[in-house]
Order: C-alpha cells, then structure tokens, then sequence
C-alpha cells in the first residue's frame, strides 16, 4: 500500500520501519525533518506538508504529541484535510480528546473519506518490536480494511466503538497506568529504605500478585539510572489531564488519578518533562 504517515518521533519512526520492512512504500512528514533521515535512508519518501502525503498516500497514519499537533495537521493550512482525500482513510494513533476524534471523522465523512481514532500503548519497546496495544473507534468496515497494517505494529488491536471510542479506551489505559507508575515507584522507595536487596525485591515480586507491566519495564531502566523517554513525562501529563477533563464530563472523581498528576507536573517543575515516566522516582531519589 502506499502509506503516509506524519510524525516520526520516538514511537512513529519504529513504526515506519516495520511498514517498509513489509515492503510497503511510506512518505513520511515530521515538524524536525532531521528526524525523518533514517527513515529516508531506508527507502521512505520526505514530503514537505501533511497536506503533501495525504495527495499522494492512500491511508494515513498521524502520531504527533498534542491534541493542538493534531488539529493543526489536519486542519491547518497545509494540512491533510487541505488536500483531496476522497477514497482515502485517516488513522490517528496520537492519543487525544474524543471530541477532536469526533470532529475529524464526521470531517473525513463529508468530504469522502474515512477516520479511525486508534492511540497506543506499549511506548518505545511496543513500537519497536511491533507488540502495541491499538484501541480504535470508527466503523467497522474501516477498521477491517486498516488491519493488514494493525498487525504489521501490534499484537493486540481491537475496535471499541464509534469515533472517540478509542480515545476513551486509551484514557482508561492512563488511569490504570498512573496507578502501577505511582505504585512501582513508591515500592522501590520503599525496599530501598528497608534497606532490602532491591532486584531480589523485584525478582520475588514479579513472581506474584504485584506483577505488572510499569515494573517489568521501569524497573529495571531505573536501576540503571536509565531515564530516557519511552513515553515522556510532558505527554503523560497531558494524558491524565485530558483524562480528568472527561471524569470530570462524565461527574466522576478520580481522586488516585490527580493525584499522579500532580506528582508528574511536580516533576515536570523540577525540569524533567523531556525524561521518560520513569523518572517520576527522581522526587525521592536524586
């Protein structure tokens, strides 16, 4: 197929790489084209505008980092939906509001085209051994067309419901991650005080009830004193604010949920927004 996809960063790069190791041909956009020059070098092709790889894609995937990067490439003046995208079909895997994924099926539905809402989870290591979860909203028949390329990046994908429906799913993931995030971090404070042998901790715990995906993946990176992002604490935070935003729309208070928010915009102040959420450890150890 002749895909287009727009944003190449930390999780979108290893996603390009797997569609041109299947053999299909990607033109590719990213905001820093630096980013894209590995991608080029594989056999990617560079185009100047979102608007530019949805004239000549016929799918097109977008994973950008904020629900205004979204806008802005679909609808900005030189954005996806500033070219002829008849027949073609939309795919935003960035993790954003379901009203914006509304908007921008009921957009594509006027104007002949298609839209699936389909954020990820799994950060870095999902998208690089192409094991992501993908949590899509649409119809049913575009979904069915989308998922050749679903199981080239996944393992797990599944249609949720109508446009915005995977965008609720994913903020449903975020509550439940900031819990194991808080949960993981403040038992290797814990053990570390105790003064326990912290990866024998980690050893027997993985073993039981505690075992989760945060202490499988984080863990570990922390005991290295690796703090680089699979998933950044900025967009973290933009998730659980986004997720508070829609509790709040459906008059439910999530009081576990603000909380981690609050320790992330914490950590943000202290100027660690551009490290991976595993650094939320930092506000006990230095």
């Amino acid at each position: 197929m002749k895909i287009g996809f727009i944003g190449t960063g930390v999780m979108g790069k290893s996603i390009v790489k797997h569609f041109l190791a299947a053999g299909h041909d990607v033109a590719v956009y990213n905001r820093t084209k630096s980013k894209t020059d590995e991608l080029v070098a594989n056999g990617a092709i560079w185009q100047e505008t979102p608007a530019a790889v949805a004239a000549t894609s016929e799918i097109i995937f977008s994973m950008v980092g904020y629900p205004s990067d979204v806008e802005e490439i679909y609808y900005g003046a030189n954005g996806i939906f500033s070219a002829t995208v008849t027949g073609k079909l939309l795919v935003d895997l960035t993790t954003s509001t379901p009203t914006l994924a509304e908007r921008i099926y009921q957009t594509a539905k006027e104007t002949g085209a298609a839209a699936l809402d389909a954020p990820v989870s799994g950060g870095d290591l999902g998208a690089q051994n192409g094991t992501l979860t993908i949590m899509v909203g649409g119809d049913q028949s575009t979904y069915d067309q989308v998922i050749p390329l679903f199981e080239i990046m996944g393992k797990s994908y599944s249609l949720q419901g109508s446009a915005g429906a995977g965008q609720h799913t994913k903020m449903a993931n975020q509550i439940m991650i900031a819990g194991t995030m808080t949960g993981m971090t403040e038992m290797l404070v814990y053990a570390k005080a105790a003064n326990l042998d912290v990866p024998k901790v980690l050893d027997t715990l993985s073993g039981g009830a505690a075992q989760n995906w945060s202490m499988a993946n984080y863990a570990p990176r922390i005991l290295k004193e690796d703090y680089s992002p699979g998933f950044f604490v900025k967009h973290f935070i933009k998730d659980l604010k986004i997720a508070l935003d829609e509790a709040e729309k459906l008059q439910l208070n999530l009081p576990a949920t603000k909380l981690a928010e609050e320790l992330y915009e914490r950590l943000a102040d202290q100027g660690f927004e551009n490290d991976g959420t595993q650094a939320l450890i930092k506000l006990w150890w230095s």
